[in-house]
């Protein structure tokens, strides 16, 4: 992966979601979120979870491999067994333990030389790409918290990395459907939160997406349905992937009902 480094913007990310989870008293952090059967807890035990595994890749490649080596074929099972190493501690402590798989994470990630892959749960990444994948779990996760709490993320340019990440990972949807991915590739027109204007893929692909970028990570994280998003689809195929969109792999989840939240 080439381009400006993505990990300051994770722990930017990381920082501001750390912001919002410092003011929390206990009772809220057993507020139920919009992912059916997962507190504000449940939410940070499964980031401080997925962190850790980033960081162990990163920093010890061989005793990752072994580890994943032992895991079950269940998807669900596994998230389970993850999010339970972490669900018995109190918040305070829960939030402390996500605040240094984090660092751990970052600097495990940083040090990994330019061009090496690191081994992960799907197939070897570049460090950089691990990082946009960091990214995308926080904006998803933090979404729902933020949800929960009933406030307003307010989004910067940084999105970028995810809306990337995305593009990436564009045949993510098909797979969690068992349907075909189509040999086809997309163009997309998307507008950050400054204003500015990002294209990803062909200039002249015929199967487009375009939108504002928060609504595209808002898609691609399952955190809104599309009829609530102002995206658009030119060709049959855009239109389609517009419904099954996911920035991740394993089961796409029951995602969000139209309305739930209002248009953005």
């Amino acid at each position: 992966m080439t381009g400006p480094d993505p990990i300051p913007a994770l722990t930017a990310d990381g920082d501001e979601l750390d912001r919002l989870l410092a003011g929390l008293d206990d009772t809220q952090w057993k507020l139920d979120t919009p992912a059916p059967g997962w507190t504000i807890a449940h939410q940070v035990a499964h980031l401080a979870a997925t962190f850790r595994l980033a960081g162990f890749a990163a920093a010890d490649p061989d005793g990752f491999r072994a580890r994943v080596a032992t895991m079950s074929g269940d998807f669900d099972r596994n998230v389970d067994v993850a999010l339970s190493a972490y669900l018995s501690d109190p918040p305070h402590v829960l939030l402390n333990r996500w605040r240094e798989e984090r660092a751990n994470a970052e600097k495990a990630l940083a040090a990994v030389p330019d061009g090496q892959v690191v081994p992960w749960l799907v197939r070897p990444l570049p460090a950089p790409v691990l990082a946009c994948a960091g990214m995308m779990e926080l904006f998803g996760h933090g979404q729902d918290i933020a949800d929960t709490l009933g406030v307003r993320q307010v989004r910067t340019d940084r999105i970028r990395f995810l809306c990337g990440f995305a593009v990436r990972t564009w045949d993510f949807g098909y797979q969690a459907r068992g349907e075909s991915t189509p040999d086809v590739e997309f163009g997309y027109t998307l507008t950050a939160p400054s204003g500015a204007v990002w294209r990803f893929g062909p200039e002249d692909a015929e199967q487009r997406i375009s939108g504002p970028a928060e609504d595209f990570c808002l898609l691609v994280t399952r955190r809104r349905h599309r009829d609530d998003l102002s995206l658009t689809a030119t060709g049959a195929d855009a239109e389609h992937w517009l419904d099954i969109a996911q920035a991740y792999r394993g089961p796409a989840g029951a995602g969000r009902t139209p309305g739930q939240f209002g248009r953005s």
